[in-house]
């Protein structure tokens, strides 16, 4: 469980911000299960790699809290992949045991194998056309055409194809 190092290592939680991917059913639904959990650490849900999420952690890499879920405490500790599920049961009421469980070398890999096996069901949705279109890379859904690209140099409605 432990964060990215920095000046911040040993410093308290005493809030998170969990950074989700918005365009992923399995990320919605984890969120939405977190925000009827009762809390022992507050817990602010932000999608990843939006506006507010850029404003309020502008170090980040942004493109990669798509990819793997991550956790910011208060004090700036970053928390990512296993690290970051582990941080947010322990902030959950009813989990907290479990997250020191998971916090063991033992746990660790039942951690992360289960954040690999949510990884590789997002990519097969993603292969399977589930999340193919984000709008983060510049595309929007328009329910009578379907997915258009619309990002930089397409504010004509025309795009250059490479």
């Amino acid at each position: 469980m432990a964060p990215a190092p920095g000046p911040t290592v040993g410093a308290p939680v005493r809030r998170l911000t969990v950074l989700y991917d918005a365009e992923c059913s399995l990320c919605t639904h984890v969120r939405d299960w977190l925000l009827r959990q009762p809390r022992l650490v507050p817990l602010e849900l932000v999608p990843a790699a939006s506006e507010e999420a850029r404003r309020r952690f502008p170090g980040l890499d942004h493109g990669a809290t798509l990819d793997e879920v991550t956790a910011v405490g208060d004090a700036g500790q970053v928390y990512r992949g296993a690290a970051a599920w582990v941080v947010v049961l322990w902030a959950l009421r009813g989990y907290r045991r479990l997250a020191h469980r998971l916090s063991t070398p033992k746990g660790a890999l039942l951690a992360r194998g289960a954040v690999l096996a949510a990884a590789k069901w997002r990519a097969g949705q993603r292969s399977a056309g589930g999340n193919a279109y984000r709008r983060v890379d510049g595309w929007v859904y328009e329910p009578r055409l379907g997915w258009i690209y619309a990002g930089p140099g397409c504010d004509d409605g025309t795009c250059a194809t490479g």
